[in-house]
């Protein structure tokens, strides 16, 4: 089922939703599923599952120059996706990037997800690697999300990269994008992206999911904007509760996310990372509350395959 008939099927009633990343590679799925069992408690409707691009690497040879080497080190987002469908009978969101495909090799993962009765894709620029300042497309790739919307839009229209192609099935995926409260951190400001958020609802994109936020004035601000420039699609929150000292400097630099001062002031007075694991839930619980009130359709939360703080969340909430 598509997320946009979860979300009108609720009437109302507030959905509960997570995403989780694929295993490292050399460990097995039951580790996702470990992850995942706590949760189901919570009857989610749908599971996001992120893609993560390839790695380059530079080994020393013998001689003494570096070999480039490229390294996937979480693979496995459609088998994990086909597992979750299997296992749990709920819906599966697989992530799809522009970095790291061509046009064609999206095609191909498209029908693969078609076929396994994925309804469901959320559209990503992605990351550059880490060996690289910005982001560069694959030759014969998409650049921009907006482009990947639209070629998933154009295989749901029977529209293939091969023209010749007679009688071409349609597919019918329900496409997500990202939002970002705060702003993309290559965006020069809010409105700039706001625009581009636009192109890709116009290109086909029928709801959001926000990046993390740890004020709720930032997301509700960001709705109106949105509204206010005629994007009228679900807009889901992301969420996730800090666990560990380290978050506090890491999710401003990673994320470009802004952490209030009052909550930094209190981790930071936390006397280890337990402490600031209960910190986080309780913050997280209160800025769930107050969505839920507001009557946000759904509450999307980045697990990282952690179910423990989430489950206490959604124990309150839901």
């Amino acid at each position: 089922m598509k997320v946009t008939q979860h979300i009108e099927n609720a009437n109302g009633k507030p959905l509960f939703s997570f995403e989780i990343l694929p295993p490292l590679k050399g460990q097995n799925i039951q580790s996702i599923f470990d992850s995942i069992d706590p949760l189901m408690e919570f009857n989610p409707p749908f599971i996001d599952v992120t893609y993560h691009r390839e790695e380059y690497e530079y080994k020393e040879l013998p001689s003494g120059l570096l070999q480039k080497k490229i390294v996937k080190k979480r693979p496995g987002t459609v088998g994990i996706c086909a597992g979750i469908q299997n296992k749990y009978s709920v819906d599966a969101i697989p992530h799809i990037l522009c970095g790291g495909f061509t046009k064609e090799d999206t095609e191909n993962l498209l029908i693969d997800l078609d076929f396994l009765g994925i309804d469901n894709v959320v559209a990503l620029r992605g990351d550059a690697v880490k060996s690289e300042t910005y982001f560069k497309p694959e030759r014969e790739g998409n650049e921009f999300a907006s482009q990947l919307v639209t070629q998933i839009s154009n295989l749901n229209n029977g529209i293939y990269l091969d023209e010749d192609l007679q009688n071409s099935t349609q597919t019918n995926f329900c496409i997500g994008v990202s939002g970002y409260p705060e702003k993309h951190m290559e965006a020069p400001s809010l409105d700039s992206d706001i625009h581009f958020l636009k192109e890709k609802i116009r290109n086909g994109a029928e709801y959001i999911i926000t990046q993390m936020f740890f004020d709720n004035k930032k997301f509700f601000d960001f709705v109106d904007k949105c509204r206010k420039a005629g994007i009228t699609v679900p807009i889901i929150p992301g969420l996730k509760p800090i666990a560990t000292k380290k978050q506090l400097n890491l999710i401003p630099h990673r994320f470009s996310v802004e952490i209030p001062d009052n909550l930094i002031m209190e981790i930071v007075k936390a006397k280890d990372n337990d402490a600031v694991k209960q910190i986080g839930i309780e913050w997280c619980t209160q800025q769930s509350k107050e969505l839920v009130a507001a009557g946000i359709p759904v509450l999307h939360y980045y697990s990282m395959g952690k179910a423990e703080n989430i489950k206490a969340i959604a124990k309150e909430v839901f």
